[in-house]
């Protein structure tokens, strides 16, 4: 029988290129914005690898929450400023992605909860925003689910709501093809080389790229990526579920992101239904079967604050991935290993709110010039000292 040739080339005819000036790995919502504002800021050979289709990874299963409400000031700044550019998407692309600014909605129950809050809008209105704190009887008005007898106090962000990742991610690719950009999607990156602490090169399935800088923006599997150079990315997978309301005749009454400190119980309005989640715990793994073992916790918090939500009729849901780092917090920066390594990663949640300002910084660490923001918090190296590591209050 004769050999056969099979061809390594994408569907669209696409080969893998030779040499690249950067490759990114991952083609989530971090790799796609990183891609293009690289090729914006006049970066030339891009190459993004996707083992699967973009998007389809942790990017594909959020809530799609957009906000600047955090309690760190470097989270608020990310926040904050990923915020502004998604209220500015259809203008700068063109597309519609959702955006429906309905606010946001934390629910304080105790009085350190209140305090923490208290001093996170601060924070928050030092960056613009314009959140405040209102009481039990406001956060009733705003949202007639919740039950003000239980409260003692909520902090509420107008500006704040969710949009819809996979237009983000799409319209971003879009963009950055239209660049020069080059997107390997259903390829695999089997090895990462280095040589004298610098990279040298990038195998995957389809062959070698030679290169001097690769970005891990690998989301839930950025440890292995870590690993192939010998840097510390410590990054957990941890799934995530929530689900779906049947849809209504007519329409619940529009509330905000609601989300309760205390019991980590998250609702918001989805098309005629709902949309609920709580942060159960997990064990850590790459687990994405979606099953209904978290709802019984969910009905237990909603009971508290939401009594209507409770035993819901789900009509269907999705389990996605959480990429956790120790302190819940984000891992940006350049390794001080190895030259011309670079990660964007271990969000923990936020990665889609924070996805458009993370771009920013990319090209920045590649482009050696200074952020809007000081990095170090960031850092994978904090997890070095316990002092540096980051306290963000809203974390869910």
């Amino acid at each position: 029988m004769a050999n056969q040739v099979v061809s390594l080339a994408l569907p669209d005819g696409t080969a893998q290129p030779k040499d690249a000036d950067v490759v990114i790995v991952g083609g989530g919502i971090m790799g796609v914005s990183a891609a293009f504002h690289l090729a914006e800021a006049g970066v030339r050979n891009i190459v993004v690898i996707e083992r699967s289709g973009l998007g389809t990874g942790s990017s594909a299963k959020p809530l799609g929450g957009v906000r600047a409400t955090f309690s760190d000031p470097a989270n608020v700044a990310l926040g904050k400023r990923s915020l502004d550019a998604y209220g500015r998407f259809g203008q700068r692309f063109g597309v519609d992605i959702g955006l429906r600014r309905v606010g946001y909605l934390f629910l304080c129950r105790s009085v350190a909860e209140v305090a923490d809050c208290e001093a996170s809008v601060i924070v928050q209105n030092h960056f613009g925003s314009n959140s405040r704190m209102i009481s039990p009887a406001e956060a009733a008005a705003i949202n007639p689910f919740l039950n003000p007898a239980v409260l003692q106090a909520a902090s509420y962000s107008p500006d704040d709501g969710f949009a819809e990742p996979a237009k983000a991610v799409e319209a971003y690719a879009h963009a950055a093809k239209a660049a020069g950009v080059v997107f390997l999607t259903y390829t695999e990156v089997l090895s990462v080389e280095t040589a004298a602490g610098a990279i040298q090169s990038v195998t995957t399935n389809r062959g070698t790229i030679h290169t001097d800088a690769v970005v891990c923006a690998a989301g839930a599997w950025s440890r292995h990526v870590g690993q192939m150079v010998g840097v510390e990315l410590p990054v957990t997978p941890v799934r995530r579920q929530i689900g779906m309301t049947r849809q209504q005749p007519m329409p619940y009454p529009d509330v905000p992101f609601t989300l309760d400190l205390s019991t980590t119980m998250y609702f918001h309005n989805y098309r005629n239904g709902m949309l609920l989640g709580v942060s159960n715990q997990q064990s850590p793994g790459f687990e994405r079967d979606f099953t209904y073992g978290w709802v019984a916790e969910f009905s237990a918090a909603a009971r508290i604050c939401a009594p209507s939500l409770a035993e819901p009729d789900l009509e269907f849901g999705w389990a996605g991935l959480y990429e956790n780092t120790p302190d819940h917090n984000a891992l940006i920066g350049a390794s001080e290993e190895v030259s011309g390594f670079f990660y964007a990663t271990g969000f923990s949640g936020h990665g889609f709110l924070q996805g458009p300002a993370v771009g920013e910084l990319v090209r920045d660490l590649y482009l050696g010039r200074d952020g809007f923001i000081d990095l170090s918090t960031f850092s994978a190296e904090r997890f070095n000292n316990d002092a540096a590591l980051v306290r963000e209050v809203h974390i869910i």
